[in-house]
């Protein structure tokens, strides 16, 4: 008992360690979750989950599979396909049936594998794996309609796939007297009646008890969590896996139904997916036959290529003719297709079943799906960053800054920003506000970013930093705490002095954003120094201009916002007191002019003759 215990700890400690590595060094996930589930698996024997974890081991991975697909459900919101609706119809209807029939030919006739097994294998590849697109998608930061034809297509076409799977599977066990028609046909209705009006029925109840208060607050992300569970195993009652597409219509539908917390619980289910994608994955590696990839051979891999270069290609190029999609998004869309948790939970399930009737192909079909899994997870996750830069398909091609509130100070940080190559966009509800930053060229939005529209339309994600800086302190306060999450709370940061607030009206310290200057300036303190003749301006540090140089040159009054490497990470200065950015680092500050006859701000050491003069040549160019 103790010694499984220990096994499931190490399983959740290898799945967050690939997970953090990934985020560090910007490597696939998914990549390193595999290379771990066959090193604790097949390579070393430590984790057997069969064995280890007995008749349970299935359902638990079936139900994992659920949760994991109604998270994604509820990602989707129907408004954010406007543009790309007709796409993302044409790649499921068209694009889905294409890829079962070319994979099916393809396993058949590459891979050598008879034809029950290649047609379930078909219909098991038509899954394009939402559990690994959503990491990938994080990493490249696409555009908006890139990322969004890759993200529906994953999740809508997983329980799809799942459902011809058991469709074919069916089907073979009628055409051999295992099962009956009639049998299948009445479950196949049931299931379908479930899964899609149930499904809708079950989740508008819902939304109606949460809207009138039925639900406790802190009971709603659980709720959501068990009612997800119980339509999956209900819908399973009639016919194996349909559950999937169960679950994944309800998130849908509740993600397009106006539930005021439904954030909240979208970052729950989010936390819970993380370690369930991580775990599942990890296990279904681990439980892979060593004996069965030593025997993959020259077959496997013509199959793997005919399905990398041959099957998914055509049949999205064909499904996306008169769609209105560039060359670029067709081509990307017709290359990225990892397959992943779901394919692999699919064809073992089956893989196995297809053995017990007696098709020797059955186990060979769980092995090409690891191939497949492998190989896509590898090509696709190292070439989707590369590939989307070659295409200008990334949203933005460096960090950039995201100011809310169009006040005089934030036009004149914007356009020193834009001065420096680096991205930046001011978002403001008062269409005057934005006037003269639309008079220099500087992206605007127009509208409150804390709102539906904004949600779908400003795409927040594809900032690397946000600075609040309105007019309304509790605003930019809540703005920061919304965002945090998806930005990163050490990228958030707000205008005022919160230090100087008396104890009674202090925010409490877990809202807000980091303080953007220490000590803060209010918002009316701001914009008055810019009337009088402060400014933003930017230097750049060498061996000889150093920081301590820059210091030494700067006005007493002067601050110093932020530092950062051209196209590197912005290092905020209030947020790092003790930190010093080195040579060929741009450093932002907001001070008076520089006066030569002002009194320069004392340092810890004098600076050099040489440094001295060099601030001289070195100080802002906008300055002069």
């Amino acid at each position: 008992m103790h010694a499984i215990e220990l096994k499931l700890a190490l399983v959740g400690l290898a799945g967050i360690l690939a997970q953090w590595i990934s985020w560090r060094f910007s490597l696939p996930a998914i990549a390193l979750l595999l290379l771990t589930g066959l090193a604790a698996g097949p390579l070393t024997g430590m984790i057997d989950p069969v064995r280890d974890f007995g008749e349970v081991y299935r359902p638990v991975i079936s139900l994992a599979v659920a949760i994991i697909l109604f998270e994604g459900g509820l990602t989707l919101n129907l408004k954010e396909i406007s543009e790309t609706s007709k796409a993302v119809r044409r790649i499921i209807l068209v694009g889905g049936p294409l890829v079962w029939l070319f994979s099916t030919l393809a396993a058949h006739y590459a891979g050598g594998l008879s034809w029950q097994a290649a047609i379930l294998l078909g219909a098991i590849l038509v899954v394009t794996g939402p559990t690994v697109i959503m990491p990938l998608l994080r990493q490249a930061r696409l555009k908006k309609r890139a990322a969004s034809l890759l993200r529906w297509e994953a999740i809508v076409n997983d329980p799809i796939g799942a459902l011809l799977a058991v469709l074919s599977f069916e089907i073979f066990l009628v055409a051999n007297n295992v099962h009956e028609a009639e049998n299948l046909l009445f479950n196949g209705v049931i299931a379908a009646l479930i899964a899609l009006p149930g499904a809708w029925l079950f989740s508008k109840f819902i939304v109606w008890l949460f809207l009138r208060g039925h639900i406790a607050e802190y009971l709603k992300a659980p709720f959501l969590l068990v009612a997800a569970l119980i339509a999956n195993a209900v819908t399973n009652l009639f016919l194996e896996e349909a559950g999937l597409l169960t679950v994944t219509v309800m998130g849908i539908i509740l993600a397009n139904s106006r539930i005021a917390s439904l954030a909240e619980m979208k970052r729950f289910k989010e936390t819970i997916t993380v370690l369930l994608v991580s775990g599942v994955f990890i296990l279904l590696t681990a439980s892979l036959d060593l004996n069965l990839i030593y025997e993959l051979g020259w077959q496997a891999a013509a199959f793997v290529a005919a399905i990398l270069f041959i099957a998914r290609p055509v049949a999205i190029t064909i499904a996306t003719m008169g769609t209105g999609l560039t060359w670029q998004e067709r081509l990307l869309t017709a290359w990225i297709a990892p397959r992943g948790v779901v394919a692999v939970a699919i064809a073992g399930i089956f893989g196995t079943a297809l053995a017990e009737q007696g098709i020797a192909d059955g186990e060979k079909m769980i092995a090409y799906t690891f191939a497949v899994v492998a190989a896509t997870i590898l090509l696709h996750g190292f070439s989707l960053p590369l590939l989307a830069r070659l295409l200008n398909l990334r949203a933005v091609a460096k960090p950039g800054i995201l100011v809310v509130g169009g006040s005089p100070w934030s036009i004149a940080l914007a356009e020193k920003l834009k001065a420096c190559d680096v991205p930046v966009m001011i978002a403001d509800g008062n269409w005057n506000h934005l006037g003269r930053a639309r008079a220099q060229s500087i992206p605007t939005y127009f509208g409150d970013v804390l709102s539906e529209h904004a949600h779908h339309e400003l795409d927040i994600g594809v900032w690397s930093s946000l600075i609040a800086a309105s007019d309304n302190d509790a605003y930019n306060a809540l703005v920061c705490t919304e965002f945090g999450p998806e930005v990163g709370r050490g990228n958030v940061l707000q205008i005022g002095d919160r230090e100087s607030v008396s104890e009674k009206r202090e925010l409490h310290f877990t809202l807000g954003g980091r303080a953007l200057m220490r000590p803060g300036m209010s918002y009316d303190e701001m914009n008055d120094k810019i009337a009088s003749g402060w400014q933003i301006t930017s230097s750049t540090l060498s061996k000889e201009f150093n920081y301590e140089a820059f210091l030494s040159s700067r006005p007493e009054e002067s601050q110093t916002l932020f530092w950062f490497k051209p196209g590197g990470v912005f290092h905020f200065a209030a947020s790092n007191p003790d930190a010093a950015p080195g040579g060929d680092t741009i450093v932002i500050s907001f001070g008076p002019p520089r006066d030569r006859s002002r009194k320069a701000r004392p340092t810890n050491g004098q600076a050099s003759g040489k440094a001295s003069g060099k601030a001289n040549g070195q100080e802002d160019r906008d300055a002069k």
